[in-house]
């Protein structure tokens, strides 16, 4: 028994005398992950549908306004859906960030009181992300930039059957933000 726990120590010393990853090379490392999505960073706008469960179609002005945030490392994107009559009928959080770990990307996505961690991806020309979306059933969200356009549809696919388009936003990029990083409270 006595040589067991020595070995655990010993095994455990090394990884104890690296310490705690660099939080400055961490960060770094997710800045630089991050720049993929550059594109998407200004204010966005743009007329959306989305598939109501009657069948009907609800259309707005959907607006975007995406930017970096924590030095980069996180990207923050806030969704707005507005009725003809000014009203917001739609409204959203999402956080891009990139885990060094696993090499991964994923959304932390707030909506409609529900929030969830979905995997995203980037694609040559946007990227890609889904939802559960009922029994044996997903949500695939596609986007791609292009020309100052960005156009996301959103799929529920059920196997075994024709995926069935729920959602489509044709934004244009209508300006920079400075958003969410801007505006911080100084010290004094």
């Amino acid at each position: 028994m006595r040589v067991l726990c020595l070995a655990a120590v010993l095994a455990v010393r090394p990884v104890l005398a690296q310490g705690p990853p660099d939080p400055a090379a961490t960060i770094a490392a997710q800045r630089d992950a991050l720049r993929v999505f550059a594109s998407l960073d200004g204010v966005w706008r743009g007329p959306a549908w989305t598939l109501l469960p009657s069948g009907e179609k609800h259309t707005v002005t959907q607006t975007e306004r995406i930017g970096p945030f924590l030095d980069g490392s996180v990207k923050v994107v806030e969704g707005r859906g507005y009725d003809p009559d000014g009203r917001v009928t739609f409204n959203a959080l999402g956080i891009i960030s990139y885990n060094t770990r696993t090499k991964s990307y994923s959304m932390h996505s707030y909506a409609q009181g529900n929030a969830g961690d979905f995997p995203f991806k980037p694609t040559p020309d946007g990227y890609v992300w889904e939802i559960p979306g009922g029994p044996n059933a997903i949500i695939r969200y596609t986007a791609t930039i292009k020309d100052g356009t960005l156009h996301e549809v959103g799929d529920r696919i059920v196997e075994g059957k024709a995926p069935v388009r729920m959602f489509d936003m044709m934004l244009k990029r209508v300006g920079g933000t400075a958003w969410p990083g801007a505006g911080a409270i100084s010290m004094k």
